[in-house]
């Protein structure tokens, strides 16, 4: 079967799962809620941060889209009635990725100049100028993106959506923090670190707003060639 077609029946099984459709609506709600509430407390220290300081907890959300998108083959017997129809296991890989990829991106990008446009309203004269709010807000697009990647290349390798929710959210939350305040610049190459260096006025550390999403493009690459080498090596 012809990529094309595979990627379609990929996109009809994540726009008919209301669970995929609410993590998306929970990337927008909690990633713009949240940099609202920062903003009405910044101190305008670093304004792009305050107005996209959300994106640390809406990626949570987009890890559990990209997640349970992979997790839900792993279930029932449904990979092998997939491969049955697309035997070409690296090529439905490939659209499984695309099919999570796009919508997140899509509503990363309306979720960046949704929260851009609520924390400029909230700051003010402190906001940030328009040219440094657009690169946040595509920024926060790549940023999710590609941490629901990351999670998909993982769940395929877990083959379990409760192993992997269960390794990357305290990650998210705990370990990331800790090891951030342990290590100086070692956690700024963790994949959730490194991709919203783009989300700051100004840092400190080794990486930019681009060489830091790099960074985590890597983490996802890599994510999704484990992902793909298990699959090609497991069985269904």
């Amino acid at each position: 079967m012809e990529f094309t077609p595979v990627l379609h029946a990929e996109w009809i099984k994540i726009h008919t799962l209301r669970s995929l459709l609410g993590s998306l609506a929970a990337v927008l709600l909690v990633t713009t809620a949240f940099s609202a509430l920062a903003a009405a407390d910044a101190d305008g220290s670093d304004p792009l941060y305050s107005v996209f300081f959300g994106v640390s907890l809406g990626q949570i959300a987009a890890i559990a889209f990209g997640t349970t998108a992979v997790s839900a083959e792993f279930r029932g017997g449904a990979l092998r009635l997939t491969l049955s129809a697309a035997p070409d296991r690296l090529r439905w890989f490939a659209a499984k990725a695309a099919a999570i990829a796009l919508p997140v991106l899509a509503v990363g990008l309306l979720t960046g100049l949704v929260t851009l446009l609520v924390g400029k309203s909230v700051l003010g004269a402190l906001g940030p100028a328009w040219g440094e709010g657009l690169r946040g807000a595509v920024g926060c697009a790549l940023q999710l993106t590609l941490m629901a990647l990351f999670a998909a290349g993982l769940a395929a390798v877990l083959r379990s959506g409760v192993a992997t929710l269960s390794v990357l959210i305290p990650f998210l939350l705990i370990v990331s923090f800790v090891v951030g305040d342990l290590s100086g610049g070692v956690a700024d190459f963790l994949p959730d670190r490194a991709g919203q260096v783009a989300l700051h006025s100004t840092w400190d550390g080794a990486l930019g707003p681009w060489t830091g999403l790099a960074v985590t493009a890597l983490w996802s690459v890599a994510a999704l060639l484990a992902g793909a080498w298990s699959l090609q090596r497991r069985d269904a």
